[in-house]
This record gives C-alpha cells, structure tokens and sequence, in this order.
C-alpha cells in the first residue's frame, strides 16, 4: 500500500521537541516495517508562521513570505530525515519526480514545500496523485474537517464522512494567505477531487495515531471518501 503522509509542522515539531520529532520518526519506521511504501510532506508549523509574520511586518510581498514558509518546511523536513533510521533520500525533495524516484528506490520519500502559492496540503495531494498513492492521510492538530474553525466556534461541526466534491464545496469560501494553518486548503481539496483518491484527515499530535489511521483505517476524523470507494485491503485484513 502507497501512503502520503501530510505532517504538519506544528505536529511533528512545536517548539522544535527533539523527542516530539523522534516519536513521529519512530511511527513512521512502524509503517515501513508492515510493508508499506511512505511518502512524507512536511510542513511548516510556528517556525513558517513567525517568520511569514516577520517578514509581513517588514513589508515583503505573498510571493517573499511563500518563500519564507518555504525554506521553513524544509527545515522541518531535514530533523525528520535526522530521526528516521530507515533509508530516505539525504535532503528535501525539490520535487515530484525526486520524490517519486525515492518511493520508486524503496526509500522513505520526503519533502516539504514547492513553490509560491502552493501550501504543503496541496504539495501533498499532488504528490499523491502523481505517485498514484492509494491513501493520502493528513496528521494535523485538529481532529478532522470542521464547518467552521473549531478554536472560535464551540458549536462547529465535525464531519466523519464526506465525499470530496463536498470537500471542495466547504472550503471554496474560503481564502487563505501565507502561513494558513487550516487543515485542508482548497488546491488541495480540488485536487484530491480531481484523482478521486481516498483521504482522511485527523490529530496527529499523538504519533500513535497516525499508525491507528494509516494501518487500518481507526482515528477520529474525517475519512474523504471518492463516489464507490473502497476500503484498503489491508485495512479489511486487519478488522
């Protein structure tokens, strides 16, 4: 089974928690050790977000702090490659083609942003489509896709299913700059659509969960489900 992990910054490394790194490593390890093939994007977390708002306060323009957060989810994406004993490729991937040719190594593929304009979400779904993955898994620090931001509104609503036409359908009101910590963007949710892939979105705070979610499908959140989807087999082998 072909995985995508999207693993947030402020997930993988708030306020730069070597252990909080190694565990994710070490969760990631778990997944290779079943036999699945793992992409991994990462992205930026407080690290990108205060650097976009310094560089906001300096005056730089959306295409100068794309950057910023940039260089921040490679940065993030060079601990991990630190903290993981299996083999990966020694430096970010750049792009898709470097990063399919790790997964197609056998190695342990990871990279963090592309280019301006395009948030790790959706450097994760294209990575997905572009490897044909069958499974892209967004570990964020919220559990799910939400109707509204669920930090200001104690009445929003989470969905546990939802196809992903009607993800787009949420997000498309939505605008985002530089430095959005929304779990899914809508590039990112018009091209998990695109491919008709199968998603899920959920906390990944906790390492353990994001081996629950990836090896059988067990988590909290929200799981993006193309018209006559299916489950994974591994996930009905392991029920």
């Amino acid at each position: 089974m072909k995985v995508i992990l999207s693993l947030g910054g402020s997930v993988l490394a708030p306020d730069l928690d070597a252990e909080q790194v190694a565990a994710h490593a070490a969760a990631i390890e778990s997944l290779v050790d079943a036999g699945f093939e793992v992409g991994i994007v990462v992205g930026g977390g407080e690290v990108a977000r205060d650097y976009i708002a310094a560089g906001r306060e300096l005056g730089g323009n959306e295409v100068e702090l794309d950057e910023l957060g940039i260089a921040a989810t490679r940065l993030n994406a060079r601990l991990l490659i630190a903290a993981l004993d299996t083999c990966t490729n020694p430096t970010p991937a750049e792009d898709y083609a470097d990063a399919g040719e790790a997964l197609n190594r056998g190695d342990v593929a990871i990279m963090g942003g592309v280019m301006a304009g395009q948030t790790t979400d959706a450097v994760a779904a294209a990575l997905a489509e572009y490897v044909d993955a069958d499974l892209l898994a967004y570990a964020t620090s919220t559990d799910g896709v939400y109707d509204a931001d669920p930090n200001e509104d104690p009445e929003a609503i989470r969905y546990t299913t939802m196809s992903p036409a009607e993800l787009v359908e949420l997000v498309v009101p939505m605008s985002r700059d530089a430095g959005s910590s929304a779990p899914v963007d809508l590039l990112a949710a018009k091209l998990i659509e695109r491919a008709g892939m199968r998603a899920i979105v959920f906390d990944g705070t906790d390492p353990s969960n994001i081996t629950d979610a990836v090896l059988n499908g067990s988590h909290t959140g929200t799981d993006v489900i193309p018209e006559g989807g299916e489950e994974p087999a591994e996930w009905i082998t392991t029920e």
